[in-house]
């Protein structure tokens, strides 16, 4: 078997998948400002996912993340999930949602063979969460994060992006949650993109909340912070223990904390491109290709392209941000 591997040695064997650029929220870090979503045909199919997924699994790739946008607006995800679970050398298949319905879909997901979901969720308090999402309700995703729980879409990750002087103020709420419902909370350090109105290395210290300032603070009111190892998962979070609690805290600082180093993933965006690094504007097409009749071999091809275009890690400290696409239309 080829694995895929990039010209700095790292092998990729994780490919997080956008099913959909639609989304039921219109977060104030995410989405800002409106352009036209994708088409039905502009969308890759499930079975031509499935396709990418096959020959991904023939050169290494074992894990998938279903994205989005949110995933949850792609009609019929558990047919997907069924599909891509069948696939030889797959072995995990975890996604991530805002949780606004998943409450209606988490036990059909698990039956079909999602093994686990993180769920985005920047505020415990209602009207800030409202403030935050453009248009959600706090309660709709605290019943979807119970829901996958039972489900047994464990361990439930909960997302947290924090913005200074908005969400900042509830760090020790989500580190208690850890304490007392055994959450899995996981920080992440906000990403500047240039189309969303950043200006460069200014703005990201302005807005962001570092890793550092969130331990500084957790430690300081709560107790020591102790090093542990992940229950599952293949991302770069850095995880912690506070006393007494048997749900954690990641820290994930891609600003602060480069770990490019150790990246092990491509993605699959959901009108058909392969996307080497989230914070890097160079795709290739492979939709199109595809559609055109390009062979099993073919494809393996372009998969082995997209990964020698991998650089060795984000610009971020140069100030070079993505400019192409929004975050929501690159699955995060």
């Amino acid at each position: 078997m080829t694995c895929l591997v990039d010209n700095f040695q790292r092998r990729i064997n994780y490919l997080r998948i956008s099913v959909t650029d639609h989304c039921d929220l219109r977060c104030i870090y995410c989405t800002a400002h409106q352009v036209p979503r994708l088409s039905h045909d502009d969308i890759l199919r499930y079975e031509e996912i499935e396709r990418i997924v096959r020959a991904g699994a023939q050169m290494g790739i074992t894990s998938l993340r279903l994205t989005g946008g949110e995933p949850l607006m792609r009609p019929h995800l558990e047919v997907l999930v069924g599909m891509l679970k069948n696939i030889d050398g797959i072995d995990d298949i975890s996604m991530t949602t805002n949780a606004t319905v998943l409450a209606r879909h988490a036990e059909n997901l698990a039956a079909a063979g999602l093994d686990r979901v993180n769920i985005s969720l920047d505020s415990l308090n209602a009207e800030k969460f409202h403030y935050m999402t453009g248009r959600g309700k706090l309660s709709t995703v605290l019943e979807g994060i119970e829901a996958a729980r039972k489900a047994g879409l464990n361990p439930v990750k909960i997302n947290t992006v924090l913005l200074k002087g908005i969400n900042d103020s509830e760090i020790l709420d989500f580190a208690a949650k850890t304490v007392t419902d055994g959450w899995h909370v996981r920080f992440i350090e906000y990403m500047p993109f240039a189309c969303d109105g950043s200006q460069g290395s200014t703005f990201a210290h302005n807005q962001t909340v570092s890793d550092a300032e969130i331990k500084d603070i957790i430690a300081g009111n709560m107790g020591e912070l102790t090093p542990v190892m992940p229950s599952k998962g293949y991302g770069p979070a850095k995880y912690y223990q506070l006393e007494n609690a048997t749900g954690t805290i990641g820290f994930i600082g891609a600003v602060t904390d480069c770990f490019c180093s150790k990246c092990n993933r491509m993605r699959l965006t959901a009108d058909g491109r392969l996307r080497p690094c989230l914070l890097d504007d160079e795709e290739i097409d492979i939709k199109t290709p595809m559609r055109r009749g390009m062979s099993d071999e073919e494809l393996r091809k372009l998969m082995s392209q997209a990964a020698d275009i991998k650089h060795e890690k984000h610009r971020l400290g140069e100030h070079v941000l993505p400019a192409a696409r929004q975050m929501w239309q690159i699955g995060g």
